[in-house]
């Protein structure tokens, strides 16, 4: 079984904590941010305190990803998502990467704040790589290296808000708002032949209880070890980095047909843009105040569970 390792608040405190059968047993070490926890020690930390930690109890479960991380995500990644916006997964051909603002990840049980000028606010559950290493310059990685590089799993709901993203044309502001990133509750840490079943994971949101996203991971186009081939010829970087590797089938957002997009090619920006946002909010599917989202990832045996995110959405003051 792999290890489920919480980053927490206790009696005010911020500590680390591992899973065990009698509840949450606390590291031996301190670590200010996760990529400490992977370059000191922790997952050594985690495995001898499962059985020898001091019990501790958790008065609120944060973001296993520090704020100090680098926040990378892949867009249209998943063969039912490019479908249902009316692409052809055959015809993907780039990994489309954008960031977000690291201030947007909060614990998994946070609020989602929507912001008193969005009205198309949509839910994206996404599977987390955290890298146990970093890299400067590029490298070759592959599925049987992969384990040398991502030492954890998390939930993430990358949050959007798309009458920004479609009416600015990027991905960055639509999708950086505080609380647009709840994130674990738990860092996974898995065993190499664990982190190989990665493909069988199943990402499940449902929104006041009726299930909206459900997928398996294998349905992803580009795959971890080749994103991360790709993003070291790239960039830097560094050890508790975190990677969002896209979301399934299922959004709030549904784009006109190939035909009115065509028509709308002859309509000013603005009259476009009006088009699209009179379309999109006869959809029922977009986030409204008070509505609560659940997002859980695990394999159906139940063997890798990274946990459940809970939010409430609501609106800014």
């Amino acid at each position: 079984m792999p290890l489920n390792v919480a980053r927490i608040e206790a009696a005010d405190r911020i500590l680390w904590a591992v899973d065990s059968p009698s509840g949450l047993c606390r590291l031996a070490g301190d670590y200010a941010t996760t990529r400490a926890f992977f370059e000191q020690g922790g997952p050594a930390d985690a495995a001898a305190a499962l059985t020898g930690g001091e019990g501790v109890t958790a008065d609120r479960v944060l973001s296993p990803v520090t704020s100090d991380a680098r926040f990378v995500c892949q867009a249209t990644n998943y063969a039912s998502h490019v479908k249902e916006v009316g692409g052809d997964p055959a015809a993907i051909v780039n990994n489309v990467i954008f960031t977000k603002a690291s201030s947007c990840m909060v614990p998994a049980d946070s609020d989602i704040i929507r912001p008193s000028h969005v009205r198309l606010l949509d839910y994206e559950i996404e599977l987390g790589l955290v890298l146990r290493r970093g890299f400067i310059g590029p490298q070759v990685i592959t599925d049987a290296s992969l384990a040398d590089w991502i030492g954890g799993l998390v939930i993430v709901n990358d949050v959007t808000a798309r009458d920004v993203q479609i009416s600015h044309m990027q991905f960055h502001k639509s999708k950086s708002y505080r609380s647009f990133g709840p994130t674990g509750p738990w860092l996974v840490l898995p065993t190499p032949p664990e982190l190989a079943r990665w493909r069988e994971l199943e990402l499940v949101l449902a929104v006041d209880g009726e299930e909206r996203q459900r997928s398996l991971a294998g349905d992803m186009i580009f795959k971890p070890a080749e994103t991360l081939t790709e993003l070291s010829g790239i960039m830097d970087l560094a050890a508790g980095d975190l990677i969002a590797t896209g979301t399934p089938g299922g959004v709030a957002l549904h784009p006109p047909s190939p035909l009115v997009q065509a028509i709308a090619g002859f309509m000013s920006p603005a009259r476009r843009f009006k088009a699209f946002m009179t379309g999109q909010l006869k959809r029922s599917q977009y986030l409204r105040d008070d509505q609560v989202i659940t997002a859980t990832i695990r394999t159906r045996d139940g063997t890798i569970n990274l946990g459940q995110q809970r939010n409430q959405v609501r609106s800014s003051l």
